[in-house]
């Protein structure tokens, strides 16, 4: 019981941080869980980070978060998945709270963007820090070679992610069972039974008055089917949200949808708080909370669903070639997105500085031990210094 206390209490002080700090998108957000939670701490093998990696692209969902609902599983059980999921959470929907008040009162958004230009080279040293620690465990044979680079030709082709996700399974799957499978390894023990009452349910405790409003249990009902249907990037995310709010209900404006998003985009953590601002335009701090609460309950669902299905998973021959494709694709995947990242770094601060600050941070990350934190600190000081 003790040791079960410890853990939760490290889960929720990790991810708080975690979540308060992670900018840049889902690419970021697992680089740095890589680099804190497998390369810091110790908590996951290389090899379970990239399967539960690999994953969280088979489902619906904010892929980070659902990463850090996953971790949480693992380190605790099923109190560990509540507690790593809202405290990864929680910070960026406080956050994005506040700046919805002030988008009410003041009607504009905050100039912050110079926060972004110090940190984006920063972030893209911390995630190709973790592309290539990952990339030793993943690409472990000329098929995961030939997968990883079949899946980034087809998305510069053009190619939805999700569609190449599912056919880079589909082809994993098939060579699979043409391979004759190895003995597979004894099977663990029992793990010892969790508490199975703090399950996400206990979530709806904090909105149930306000879910009897017929307009909150609207909104609510609204954020629960896109949390789990939507797949892929924001701009998915963001036609989801235009078709029912702007278009078919015309609660806000599509120049009210636009500024949701971006200050998704410019605030730590999952971009699924746009949620967050969209419900208080709607409905206030209430609004604000059945929308955060609808958007994110699926991803915890998924989670404890297909926790019990990968820890099975992994330990058949079989199954193991799958997982092995699909890690593979998603870290391709993730190589594209930081390109991404590298390009438009450039186009907003120029080569010399991105080039300068994460050359230095990525010197920092390949010889100590450093917790990014201070990192991500550095550049926006970086940023605010160039921007005054």
């Amino acid at each position: 019981m003790a040791l079960q206390r410890r853990n939760l209490i490290e889960l929720a002080t990790t991810f708080l941080h975690l979540g308060a700090t992670a900018l840049g998108g889902p690419a970021a957000h697992i680089a740095l869980m890589e680099r804190e939670l497998v390369e810091r701490r110790g908590w996951l093998e290389r090899q379970e980070f990239l399967d539960l990696m690999g994953a969280t692209n088979l489902v619906p969902g904010p892929n980070s978060t659902e990463l850090a609902i996953h971790i949480g599983h693992r380190r605790a059980g099923m109190p560990g998945l509540v507690i790593a999921g809202i405290c990864f959470i929680l910070p960026a929907a406080l956050m994005v709270l506040f700046l919805a008040w002030g988008y009410v009162r003041y009607q504009s958004l905050p100039q912050i963007s110079w926060v972004l230009t110090g940190v984006q080279p920063i972030v893209i040293a911390v995630v190709v820090h973790a592309l290539w620690k990952l990339g030793r465990s993943a690409l472990k044979d000329i098929f995961t070679v030939i997968i990883a680079l079949g899946a980034g030709m087809l998305v510069m082709s053009g190619l939805s992610e999700v569609t190449v996700i599912f056919l880079t399974a589909l082809l994993g799957w098939i060579w699979a069972w043409r391979t004759k499978p190895a003995s597979p390894p004894p099977a663990e023990p029992p793990a010892p039974p969790t508490q199975l009452n703090s399950t996400p349910g206990f979530l709806l405790l904090g909105t149930a008055a306000p879910l009897t409003q017929p307009m909150l249990g609207q909104l609510f009902l609204i954020f629960l089917k896109i949390g789990s249907i939507v797949y892929g990037s924001g701009y998915v995310l963001l036609a989801f949200l235009r078709e029912d709010f702007v278009e078919r209900l015309q609660w806000i404006t599509d120049r009210q949808l636009l500024d949701a998003i971006a200050i998704g985009q410019l605030t730590p953590g999952p971009l699924f708080t746009s949620a967050t601002f969209i419900g208080y335009l709607i409905q206030g701090v209430p609004g604000a909370m059945v929308a955060t609460l609808g958007i994110f309950l699926p991803s915890f669902i998924f989670v404890a669903i297909l926790s019990v299905m990968l820890k099975k998973a992994s330990r058949s021959p079989r199954a193991r070639v799958f997982l092995d494709s699909v890690n593979a694709a998603s870290l391709a995947l993730m190589a594209l997105v930081t390109w991404e990242l590298g390009s438009s770094s450039v186009a907003d601060a120029g080569w010399l500085l991105t080039a300068s600050l994460g050359g230095m941070a990525l010197l920092m990350l390949t010889t100590t031990k450093i917790n990014t934190i201070w990192l991500i600190l550095a550049g926006a000081l970086a940023g605010y210094w160039l921007q005054s």
